[in-house]
């Protein structure tokens, strides 16, 4: 009845959480109790009937999951956006300041140029050169160097420049050409991961509404069957009334007294642990609708008498499976998988292809220099363009698109087990609903044997041909029959829900 147990992928276990809770409807009482006993204080009791369509909706309202569920659907709907902008330009500033200890000084001592004067003659610039008066030659000093006659006097000072404080800024546009195609398959990944959030809302909100409705119709059972089991109670406590009666008139014994009143003690121990079960059964519904478990309110089908078989849909023999798989938001949510995946292996391609950007900046500086070395703001625009082509990284970036690539094989295999395991399980759901409907009529044509057999066996023991025993078999043959019609409904009801959640139509 369970082949989503098989699931073992994470992106399905959040989609499926709650069909086990829905399979074990009679011990969900129990299981939830214990952990909600301690919370129970002062009794709150809401006005009017709620019916259950206002408990599917106080539970989407308030379920701490859901609202993750929506909360990562906003997450994913903005990295969508952070992908796109990677389209567009992107601006930056960057700015600083630098304090130096020293200034910066081209010479270390104060310099004595040689300088050239205009030559007549050779019609050119030449060195002025101290010369020998008598020979004319050019006079060497004691270095071996000629003698300059004039010199240009450049003292140290003159060539120092104040960089105590220095204050520098840029304000930079990057404009992406081609990245390999990763922008573009960065902006479909993260589409497909936005789509797949979508889809596990989806699934969420299906297993909410069944968790719901799961624990709503367990209230209703528990409440038929406590009034089921008051007036079995009221059928043994007349009949000890009566044989009471006849061990006085010597027409019973000692022993068809102590069996029944035995009888009637089980009947009422019974009696107590159904009205336990109901009010442990109110707490696990008000948990699931997000309300303080000791609310107590009203059910619209809780107090209509025994609970009957409300029209629905009965199971059809064969299903259009491409229509159900389209429909099944755990399924939608894995082909999304899959196109994450495929976008996946582009963006470990991108890795292996050249990227080409424009650049351009405009920076200034305090001091600058372009107009001799000034301690005051002054920038300059600069534009270019930058590639950077992969050579050679040892296999890295092949390993790391093969990697991408074997992790798409991965989702496309966890997507084909899926929907033979979604295959599977319609056809269990279709099965099990036809199996409630068939009970659900054996069960009614039972009721209405048991209810004559406990007729006629009361108008046989007031006449005195039938004895205790057989009123109490017959009125044990009622009982069960009840019962088993109490739990035939609630099983078609339930089973519905679950074909209607396999089919990807419950929400």
């Amino acid at each position: 009845m369970k082949p989503e147990k098989q699931y073992r992928n994470g992106l399905r276990r959040r989609c499926l959480s709650a069909l086990a809770f829905a399979m074990l409807v009679p011990s969900v009482a129990a299981v939830q109790a214990p952990d909600r006993m301690a919370a129970v204080g002062t009794t709150v009791t809401l006005g009017g009937v709620v019916s259950l369509d206002s408990c599917r909706a106080m539970a989407l309202g308030n379920n701490k999951q859901l609202m993750m569920a929506r909360q990562r659907v906003e997450k994913a709907r903005y990295q969508n956006k952070e992908a796109f902008a990677a389209y567009l330009p992107a601006i930056d500033f960057a700015g600083g300041y630098l304090y130096n200890q020293r200034n910066i000084s081209i010479f270390d001592s104060d310099q004595m140029l040689p300088i050239k004067t205009f030559d007549l003659e050779t019609k050119s610039y030449q060195f002025d050169i101290v010369k020998n008066p008598v020979t004319g030659e050019p006079v060497k000093g004691p270095d071996g160097q000629y003698i300059p006659a004039s010199v240009a006097y450049l003292p140290k000072e003159a060539m120092e420049y104040d960089i105590h404080n220095v204050f520098f800024g840029a304000v930079t546009l990057t404009q992406p050409v081609y990245m390999g195609g990763k922008i573009v398959a960065m902006n479909k990944l993260t589409k497909a991961a936005e789509n797949a959030a979508r889809s596990l809302e989806e699934a969420e909100t299906e297993n909410i509404i069944y968790a719901v409705d799961a624990a709503y119709w367990q209230v209703v059972s528990l409440k038929a069957k406590k009034a089921l089991a008051e007036s079995y109670v009221g059928l043994l406590d007349s009949l000890s009334r009566n044989v009471h009666l006849m061990l006085k008139e010597g027409v019973a014994t000692r022993s068809d007294v102590l069996s029944v009143d035995v009888k009637l003690n089980s009947a009422q121990v019974d009696l107590a642990k159904v009205e336990n079960g109901l009010v442990l059964s109110r707490m696990a519904l008000a948990q699931v609708c997000g309300l303080p478990v000791n609310t107590v309110f009203a059910l619209a089908d809780e107090d209509a008498g025994a609970p009957v078989l409300a029209d629905g849909f009965e199971a059809e023999g064969t299903y259009d499976m491409e229509a159900v798989y389209e429909r099944r938001p755990d399924l939608r949510a894995l082909g999304y998988a899959v196109d994450a995946a495929t976008q996946q292996k582009k963006v470990a391609l991108s890795s292996m292809l050249p990227n080409v950007a424009v650049i351009g900046s405009y920076e200034v500086s305090n001091p600058n220099m372009f107009d001799g070395f000034k301690n005051r703001f002054k920038g300059a625009f600069s534009v270019g363009a930058m590639v950077s082509i992969p050579i050679w990284h040892w296999g890295g970036n092949r390993a790391k698109y093969k990697a991408a690539e074997a992790d798409e094989v991965i989702r496309r295999l966890e997507l084909e087990d899926a929907r033979e395991l979604v295959s599977l399980q319609v056809s269990q759901a279709s099965f099990k609903t036809k199996e409630a409907f068939k009970t659900y009529n054996m069960t009614m044509a039972n009721l209405a044997k048991a209810d004559e057999n406990l007729r006629t066996v009361t108008l046989a023991f007031r006449e005195g041909v039938a004895t205790a025993d057989n009123v109490m078999a017959a009125q044990t043959a009622w009982l069960k029959a009840h019962s088993e019609q109490i739990d035939a409904v609630i099983d078609v009801q339930l089973c519905q829900t679950y074909l209607s959640k396999t089919l990807g139509t419950l929400y």
